[in-house]
């Protein structure tokens, strides 16, 4: 009877002592972030993507607590980055800076290692950077009625440059060509600024570019802003329609960028993250920074994110189909 009475006793102290261990352990599990953030970045560092991850990451670092680390892995339209991120472990520890790219690449690219609605939960847009179409001064139109003209009367004769197939750029000057019943001959190269180096110069005659890198140069008189590719002005450009104001509705060319983490990762950390993310975005000082370089904070939810991206994607992938782009 004493014998039972102490096996009953051992049992129950063992049981405690697991379940007291198990408590820990969930607690411990719960603790996030406890060690270093990675951001994986898609393309090299010193663009505008690099740009808004370091911004976010430093200002993410003081919020959770814990070391930020921006990782650049450039190449393949950022697929490389894309395909590691999509493989890392989802404990919230690998996060990976999303963009346009991952919507367009979904549609070009025949054979992909990864899949952006099925391989990442979205976290929240960080920011918005429309397009804007640009013609060469000595291109002699000064508004978009002027260049459809132009381009129907001169079969042919237009060329629009990007900063490689299958990029936003690219597959803004097919929509166009699309939306307005034009031709023009698209010239890719590797990279923005050389293609927007050749509009100016007028060895091709146009192009879209993207706010944040060609603001400063309509702004000095040597590039001719046609129209913004979005549903609202842009106060760096207050005198340059909107593509919607022009006719052409839902025609929107946004260089955008966001956070992402891999399928599987917990929901408390998605929200964790989003949280931060998203108060970071109000504050007036980063809105300032971002703003400074044609980009338009957002903030999204996880949710509306995931919406926009799905959106994104269609999108693209109707003018990809349209255009027989495929890479």
């Amino acid at each position: 009877m004493v014998f039972t009475l102490q096996r009953t006793r051992r049992a129950l102290l063992g049981a405690l002592v697991l379940s007291t261990g198990l408590g820990m352990t969930a607690l411990a599990q719960a603790k996030y972030p406890d060690k270093p953030i990675k951001i994986l970045v898609g393309f090299a560092a010193g663009g505008p993507t690099d740009i808004v991850a370091r911004l976010i990451g430093s200002r993410l670092e003081k919020v959770l607590g814990q070391p930020v680390i921006v990782e650049n892995k450039p190449g393949g339209g950022s697929n490389i980055a894309s395909a590691e991120a999509a493989r890392a472990k989802p404990d919230g520890y690998t996060l990976f800076l999303g963009t346009i790219a991952n919507a367009t690449n979904m549609s070009i690219y025949k054979n992909l290692n990864y899949n952006t609605e099925r391989d990442f939960i979205p976290i929240t847009q960080l920011v918005s950077s429309p397009s804007v179409l640009v013609v060469n001064n000595d291109l002699p139109v000064k508004t978009l009625a002027e260049l459809i003209a132009y381009a129907k009367a001169n079969p042919g004769k237009l060329s629009y440059a990007s900063s490689g197939a299958g990029g936003s750029p690219h597959l803004a000057g097919e929509m166009l060509k699309q939306r307005a019943g034009i031709d023009a001959l698209h010239v890719p190269y590797k990279g923005a600024a050389p293609a927007m180096n050749d509009v100016m110069g007028g060895t091709v005659s146009m192009g879209f570019k993207t706010a944040s890198g060609v603001t400063s140069t309509i702004q000095a008189g040597r590039l001719r802003a046609i129209a913004i590719a979005s549903n609202t002005r842009l106060p760096q450009l207050p005198d340059v329609p909107t593509l919607a104001e022009l006719g052409f509705k839902d025609f929107e060319v946004s260089s955008w960028s966001g956070l992402f983490a891999p399928k599987g990762t917990p929901p408390d950390v998605i929200q964790t993250i989003a949280k931060a993310s998203i108060e970071i975005l109000k504050s007036p000082e980063v809105r300032k920074q971002l703003e400074s370089m044609g980009a338009i904070p957002v903030g999204s939810t996880p949710e509306e994110f995931q919406k926009y991206v799905r959106a994104e994607i269609e999108k693209w992938g109707a003018v990809a189909k349209t255009a027989k782009i495929e890479l």
